[in-house]
C-alpha cells in the first residue's frame, strides 16, 4: 500500500465515521483541550492501523475498536497524570443548541456516562451506535450473554438516575 493510498483511506474513514469518533471522544475526554488531544491520538492510531485492516470485519467495527482502545488507554494514562481533575466540564458548547432542555439532558447523559467504568461506558456507546450484541462482544472481548446482562444493568442504573434528575428539575 502506498502512502497516498493509506492517506486516502484514512481521510475517508475519518469523514465517514466522524460522528462515531465524536461520541467516543466526548465520553472519554471532558475538556476541550483533552478532546483535541484525544482526537489527535485517535487519528494517529487510525492512520497507523490502515495497513493492518484485513477486511475481516466491517470498517466501522475496525474504526470503533481502534478509537475505543485508544480512548481507554489515553484515559488511563491521563488519570495517572491528572489526579483530582473534575470528571466533567460540559460538552454542550460543541453541540448545536436547538433546544436548551434537550442540551441539558445530553450534557447529563455524557456526565453519567463519564461516571461509568470503561467497559460499561463503551457498551453504552456501542449500543447507541446500533452495534449488535455479537459485535459488541467481539469489540470488547466479553461474551454475548455478559453484554446483555451489563446492558440491562446499565439501563436500569441510568433510568434510576434519570428519574432522580427529573425530580430535581421540577
Amino acid at each position: 500500500m502506498t502512502e497516498a493510498q493509506q492517506g486516502e483511506i484514512f481521510r475517508r474513514w475519518l469523514h465517514q465515521h466522524k460522528g462515531l469518533l465524536f461520541k467516543i471522544i466526548c465520553a472519554y475526554a471532558f475538556s476541550e483541550t483533552d478532546r483535541d488531544d484525544l482526537f489527535q491520538e485517535i487519528s494517529i492510531q487510525l492512520w497507523r492501523s490502515v495497513p493492518n485492516f484485513r477486511e475481516e470485519s466491517a470498517v466501522s467495527t475496525w474504526v470503533y475498536r481502534v478509537a475505543l482502545n485508544t480512548a481507554i488507554k489515553w484515559n488511563r494514562d491521563e488519570q495517572k497524570h491528572q489526579k483530582g481533575r473534575l470528571p466533567f466540564d460540559h460538552t454542550g458548547h460543541l453541540l448545536q443548541k436547538n433546544n436548551q432542555q434537550k442540551d441539558e439532558r445530553l450534557d447529563w447523559l455524557y456526565e453519567e456516562l463519564g461516571k461509568l467504568d470503561k467497559i460499561d461506558r463503551s457498551l453504552c456507546l456501542l449500543m447507541l451506535d446500533g452495534f449488535s450484541y455479537r459485535e459488541m462482544s467481539k469489540i470488547l472481548g466479553i461474551s454475548e450473554s455478559n453484554v446483555g446482562v451489563k446492558i440491562h444493568r446499565i439501563k436500569k442504573h441510568l433510568t434510576e438516575k434519570s428519574e432522580e434528575y427529573d425530580r430535581h428539575e421540577i
